[in-house]
């Protein structure tokens, strides 16, 4: 469909089994992914792309540990093991992930003092990465949303996009979740809520 999208989200290195911050099962969604790359006429990736010392690292958190919760200026942040750091074999997308035909990659998270979840804003909520305006520039009114991870990523991209007036649903199987302390589904029932159509 001309006026569809699809969003894939972080298929990278770090994001998979054997990574610094591995989704389990991270990798079994790769040739799902990749027919939906197929199927669709624009296809659209997001690339987690830290600099070294990023703020959501625990090691740049003296006495933190990956997992524990800081209070940031834009408010609660989860601190992460050190992933995706710019030009890493770890940033890199999956060597599966057939993607060559993808017309866009937005990259996140490239600002040292803010982490950025969502294909859409920051975590304040308030910073554009430019998406939105790409998408209703190219006459796109709806999203489908795959990758990892579904309770981070995905979720917080999926529920900026209907609040940035798009329809989007989310392919539950071309997707795995972290599942931080019941965090799976919670997001779940945010974007069900929300009004996207999970698939």
């Amino acid at each position: 469909m001309a006026d569809e999208a699809l969003i894939v989200i972080d298929v990278q290195n770090d994001f998979c089994p054997g990574g610094a911050l591995a989704v389990a099962g991270g990798d079994e969604i790769i040739p799902v992914v990749n027919r939906l790359i197929q199927q669709s006429a624009h296809v659209i990736l997001t690339q987690d792309w830290h600099p070294a010392g990023h703020s959501s690292f625990a090691s740049s958190h003296p006495g933190k540990t990956p997992f524990a919760t800081v209070t940031m200026p834009y408010g609660e942040q989860t601190l992460w093991p050190d992933h995706c750091i710019q030009g890493s074999p770890g940033a890199e997308f999956h060597p599966g992930l057939e993607w060559t035909t993808a017309e866009l990659v937005v990259r996140k998270g490239f600002r040292r003092d803010i982490d950025s979840y969502s294909a859409f804003f920051e975590n304040d909520h308030r910073t554009p990465t430019g998406l939105g305006g790409y998408l209703r520039e190219r006459g796109i009114g709806r999203v489908t949303l795959c990758g990892l991870a579904t309770d981070f990523c995905v979720a917080f991209s999926a529920l900026d996009a209907v609040a940035q007036g798009f329809s989007a649903s989310v392919v539950l199987n071309a997707c795995r979740g972290i599942d931080l302390s019941g965090s799976l589904a919670a997001m779940t029932q945010r974007m069900r809520d929300a009004g996207v159509a999970l698939i």
